[in-house]
């Protein structure tokens, strides 16, 4: 009687033990589910993220592009506008009159030197004090 009651018991701790194993099973099962779906969730997000990326690169070198577009025309400008003011004439008599003004020329010297007529030349000096205020 011993024996099957010894039997019995085991057999019963071993169906015990064979049900924990199982709920063990079950729990971990869901959990690796979770974590592929997680996995796979992360892939996706990955993968949009990758797209946008590449979006603003291309984005960004169209920019760049059209940025170097522009300072070669603005160099262009620059130097068109340059080749402009050295071959008026009436520029360069303006230019060196300031110049005069900038080292400290008096009127007189001014209008004798630049053949500016004085009204010009007393708003050049006027314009001048103007910048140094």
């Amino acid at each position: 009687m011993l024996l099957y009651s010894l039997f019995g018991a085991s057999i019963l701790l071993f169906l015990v033990c064979l049900g924990l194993i199982f709920v063990n099973n079950n729990k971990h099962a869901t959990a690796l589910k979770a974590k592929q779906q997680q996995v796979q969730d992360a892939q996706q997000q990955l993968s949009i993220l990758r797209s946008e990326v590449a979006e603003m690169r291309a984005g960004m070198l169209s920019i760049g592009k059209r940025l170097v577009a522009v300072e070669d025309k603005n160099q262009e400008l620059e130097q068109l506008q340059d080749a402009q003011k050295y071959d008026d004439p009436n520029a360069k008599i303006y230019s060196r009159a300031v110049k005069m003004v900038e080292l400290g020329a008096d009127l007189e010297e001014i209008i004798r030197e630049c053949e500016l007529p004085r009204a010009e030349a007393e708003l050049l000096m006027s314009l001048h004090k103007q910048k140094g205020a």
